[in-house]
């Protein structure tokens, strides 16, 4: 585990107590996706199969904690209690930056996370608008490591159908077939059991947009729908690549890109950080349950994939980069994209000036 020297959250594994997974269907959906290890499939199941939640109820992870805060070399415990006898009653803590949760299903370390980070209704409002972006770079199942966890989409595109999203619509621009790369690797199915709805795009979907604070591109089309959503997430997944070193949340943005956008790799730090200047989303949620090591990013080999069983949210794309490339086993400061961006002001690539909470389920 990462070891940070201030304002970090630590909490141990065995104070976790979780009375609940997935959430049932929201709009009339009565089935939950679960990706079966052993089958190497992907299950439909009913929310009774998957855990104890009586149907049309909403449940979320149910937290005892003991954490501690450093903060300039000054550390205070707190704990919280309930029952009879005298109580004392202090202010709810500040979210962290960034909430990083592992645990064996992908559903709810989402759950989890966007507990920490204030529930998914702080992004997203009663009658939003929302556009999810996974990386759905080519078709492969998704034991495979080369796209988004389907689980993981389909828990997010819930969560906020549960918090009052008018719709929920899911977009990428992948190298090969849209309709074969979104079948292919479970999304296609995430996303309509889940409720939301699939946007395969094409030219029509992209517009020239100024890029004010560029340095190497001032311009560039981009797809309209995902600027104007009330709110946008970023969903990646963590993968080398053999251009840009690794792609993980600032990466992820070439899918709402047209034009010939293989020329981005071409002073790849400068022009990535370019559009990161330009489109910011409101949420950033990482999976890395499954995450490619080499030959990204389309993979294709069993023995490329790990499995850390993680996700890391935040609303930091720099942030979530640069704990991201630790789950990797790189620093922040080994991907020159990283230190482009935290030159030009778009986040600290120093995880100790961070506040991150860390935990299990």
């Amino acid at each position: 585990m990462l070891q940070m020297d201030r304002r970090t959250f630590l909490l141990s594994t065995g104070r976790w107590l979780v009375l609940a997974g997935i959430a049932p269907a929201v709009s009339g959906c009565g089935r939950a996706l679960r990706w079966s290890e052993s089958q190497g499939s992907i299950d439909v199941v009913s929310p009774a199969t998957t855990d104890s939640a009586e149907p049309g109820t909403t449940t979320s992870p149910s937290v005892e904690t003991e954490s501690s805060t450093t903060v300039s070399g000054q550390t205070t415990t707190s704990a919280a209690t309930s029952g009879s006898g005298s109580t004392t009653s202090t202010a709810a803590p500040a979210a962290p930056d960034l909430a990083v949760i592992r645990g064996d299903f992908p559903d709810k370390n989402v759950r989890a996370a966007m507990a920490q980070l204030g529930g998914m209704e702080r992004f997203v409002k009663s009658g939003a608008r929302v556009v999810v972006k996974p990386n759905v770079l080519t078709g492969r199942p998704p034991e495979y490591a080369t796209t988004t966890n389907p689980i993981v989409l389909s828990t997010i595109i819930r969560m906020c159908l549960e918090v009052g999203a008018a719709e929920v619509t899911v977009l990428d621009y992948p190298t090969s077939s849209a309709r074969a790369a979104f079948k292919e690797s479970g999304l296609a199915q995430a996303t309509a059991e889940a409720g939301g709805k699939l946007k395969y795009l094409n030219n029509r979907d992209f517009d020239r947009v100024d890029i004010p604070e560029g340095v190497a591109i001032t311009s560039w089309p981009l797809v309209t729908e995902a600027l104007e959503a009330d709110t946008l997430i970023n969903v990646p997944i963590g993968k080398t690549h053999g251009m840009a070193g690794l792609t993980l949340a600032m990466k992820n943005l070439m899918g709402i890109m047209g034009d010939s956008r293989g020329k981005i790799h071409l002073d790849y730090p400068q022009k990535i950080t370019d559009v990161n200047t330009r489109v910011k989303p409101h949420l950033v949620i990482l999976d890395a349950y499954r995450i490619l090591t080499r030959n990204g990013p389309t993979g294709g080999n069993l023995d490329d994939v790990a499995m850390p069983k993680t996700v890391v949210a935040g609303t930091s794309q720099v942030a979530v980069d640069a704990y991201g490339a630790t789950i990797m086993g790189w620093q922040p400061g080994d991907l020159p994209s990283l230190v482009e961006a935290a030159s030009r002001g778009l986040g600290e690539i120093d995880l100790s000036k961070y506040t991150i909470f860390e935990g299990t389920v």
